[in-house]
């Protein structure tokens, strides 16, 4: 039998995760945040990998008190992930996939780019998703940082641009708006150097949004979480000396200040 893998969060990603390891023979053990650090780790001391599928807001905590056996084996597949968040908590070399699907509740997982996939577990988890119809494909680790920040370019870019424009699909944003969308990817892009603290290929970034828009061009621009992740973006901004005026502008017409 193959070696576990502990998955802490159960939401819709998770689910996908979950249905994807057990079609490929890997048993799944669900961790609750209310489940006990000790117990959870006698039950399963030896995981192939401890999948983090939590959102993005819910993800510092869960690194702060991931238990210390379970710390060399960790997967990441978080919206606006740097390779700074593990770092900071000790993780020296996650698992990490820029996930490029969507699954929302009572609807089938929609593929929009195939997902890249970098570090130890990255072998198992591409066939895992293979075996439900995902595409996805391993990436050498010191690609990672640029796939992280062309997911966080196309994610931050539509929702604030979405917020700007009022909605819409990312098809009509890039027809209708495209000085506004890249201007606020420039500003965005501007954020993701000052996180990663080295250039960006900027046209790189680009084209793999275009890419993205055109996998799903009917693809929402606007989600629940858009002012928080403006809000943040904002903070982060201000907080790393980063001026962003269209933002600033974009979040001020939106009611949201930091």
């Amino acid at each position: 039998m193959k070696q576990p893998v502990v998955l802490i969060g159960l939401g819709e990603m998770g689910g996908v995760f979950a249905r994807a390891l057990l079609g490929s023979g890997y048993p799944v053990v669900p961790v609750l945040r209310s489940t006990p650090t000790v117990e959870a780790v006698a039950s399963t001391p030896d995981p192939a990998l401890v999948l983090v599928t939590v959102g993005e807001e819910d993800l510092p905590g869960v690194l702060d008190e991931l238990p210390a056996p379970w710390r060399e084996r960790v997967g990441l597949i978080q919206n606006e992930l740097l390779p700074r968040d593990w770092i900071a908590r000790g993780i020296t070399h996650p698992t990490v996939a820029a996930v490029w699907f969507e699954k929302k509740p009572g609807k089938e997982t929609k593929v929009i780019v195939p997902t890249p996939i970098a570090g130890p577990a990255a072998d198992f988890l591409v066939e895992s998703l293979s075996t439900i119809g995902l595409a996805a494909r391993r990436i050498p680790d010191e690609q990672l940082t640029e796939e992280l920040v062309t997911k966080n370019l196309y994610v931050l870019t539509t929702n604030i641009a979405g917020l700007a424009v009022g909605g819409g699909t990312v098809a009509e944003l890039w027809n209708g708006h495209r000085d506004l969308a890249r201007a606020v990817a420039g500003e965005v892009l501007a954020i993701q150097e000052a996180l990663v603290d080295a250039p960006v290929d900027r046209e790189r970034a680009m084209e793999g949004i275009q890419a993205a828009f055109a996998g799903d061009p009917d693809h929402g621009t606007l989600g629940r979480s858009a002012p928080r992740r403006l809000e943040r973006a904002l903070r982060i901004a201000r907080d790393a000396g980063v001026p962003t005026p269209l933002l600033a502008e974009i979040g001020h017409d939106a009611g949201i200040s930091v």
